[in-house]
């Protein structure tokens, strides 16, 4: 049995401990005393500590399955059709290209192959195969990104055709005339922001043949702009940046608004549900922050039932009315006036990235600390294309 089924396991246990105990010190008002709503509060926050150790394990899980499919041969004999040349791929696909791209990167000699994949700004596009590797160590890392649809552009912007509104059948009289209802179209278009990380690396792992530099990068590159994507896509105002689904322009609709600049109730998460078309609920996810679900776990039915459920199954996420929750560091903390869950289908969030993902070596400017830099970027956008298919909880003004 793997550590992660067990800690969901035992997650589970403790949130039915800890249920327990707190109806079992209410008094006949409902009231539970300063003392005993203590000891629940650490029983709570030890199912949180353990939700979070099983999300710091799936992701080192999924990172190394990432990371094991990079075959790093950089130093392959440069001699044009010697043995384990592959000469069927060309361009950046090509062996040879790979093979270029990481000795330049390691600072070794190099081929002429990578004039394919010069960049503009003096950098080199990755291969292929390492730009595939890039975009799925994204994906673990952005959880956005599991969610939206991913598009590649070729250019600088990407026009999206949207039905804006659509047409409808109506009765007709007998040789009455049959009125025009056609649908509306409108354009939503994906730009290309530029994203960018400088790494360092020193000069002994570089020359350290053992050292898995692909990997390292990779990871890197996921994690810094990965982070960066994530808050860009959930809160970004568009200036510079893709706009976030909870942007107050181009982001969700506001599906329900708490009485409460300060706490939720049951009944608007339940309005919030209902406030997405039935359509968009079958494929509908919850996105929101610790903070908000830690308020949310002490909401009950009517019958008596908690709203939110833990996961027992590896791999499943939590849910809230049937429906998988995600959280991110990113979504705003309940606060007056701040839009503080999302519920919706996200692959209406359209990702446009695109293709070529650029690294540069830069040899002089960290030479006196014995490192060499690497600038990584990315040019990336995205947007919410159909507004109704994400609703958004935002908290009360308050007092």
């Amino acid at each position: 049995m793997s550590v992660i089924i067990e800690l969901r396991k035992k997650r589970t246990q403790n949130w039915d401990a800890a249920k327990a105990f707190l109806e079992s010190k209410r008094d006949k008002d409902g009231i539970v005393s300063p003392e005993d709503t203590a000891i629940y509060e650490k029983m709570e926050a030890q199912v949180v500590e353990i939700g979070h150790q099983i999300e710091l394990l799936e992701r080192q899980r999924d990172l190394d399955d990432s990371f094991s499919q990079i075959v790093g041969t950089p130093y392959l004999p440069a001699v044009p059709g010697a043995e384990g040349i592959n000469t069927q791929k060309t361009g950046r696909a090509s062996i040879e290209y790979k093979r270029d791209f990481w000795n330049a990167i390691r600072g070794r000699s190099v081929t002429n192959a990578l004039q394919v994949g010069t960049d503009s700004e003096g950098g080199y596009l990755v291969p292929d195969e390492f730009e595939r590797t890039l975009v799925q160590a994204l994906e673990v890392q952005n959880i956005f990104r599991q969610f939206a649809h991913v598009i590649q552009t070729a250019n600088g912007e990407r026009k999206i055709p949207v039905v804006a509104s659509t047409g409808s059948a109506s009765w007709v009289d007998e040789e009455g005339t049959i009125t025009d209802s056609d649908d509306a179209f409108s354009q939503v278009s994906l730009s290309a922001y530029k994203l960018g990380t400088l790494i360092k690396v020193s000069d002994e792992l570089l020359n350290d043949s053992v050292f898995n530099l692909e990997a390292y990068i990779a990871k890197e590159f996921a994690r810094r702009i990965g982070n960066k994507e994530e808050e860009a896509f959930i809160v970004g105002d568009g200036s510079g940046k893709p706009t976030g689904v909870f942007s107050a322009t181009g982001g969700g609709q506001t599906g329900v608004t708490a009485a409460s600049a300060t706490a939720i109730t049951f009944d608007e998460v339940i309005d919030l549900y209902h406030s997405l078309k039935q359509p968009y609920r079958n494929t509908a996810i919850f996105i929101t922050n610790d903070a908000t679900i830690k308020a949310i776990r002490k909401l009950k039915t009517t019958d008596g039932q908690y709203l939110w459920s833990p996961s027992i199954k590896d791999g499943a996420p939590d849910t809230i009315l049937g429906r998988p929750v995600y959280t991110s560091p990113y979504v705003p903390t309940i606060a007056s006036n701040a839009s503080v869950m999302a519920f919706g289908d996200f692959s209406y969030y359209w990702i446009g990235d695109r293709q070529g993902r650029t690294f540069q070596r830069l040899n002089e400017l960290y030479a006196v600390t014995g490192q060499r830099g690497f600038i990584a970027t990315q040019r990336v956008d995205g947007k919410l294309i159909l507004p109704e298919a994400v609703k958004i909880l935002k908290m009360g003004a308050g007092t």
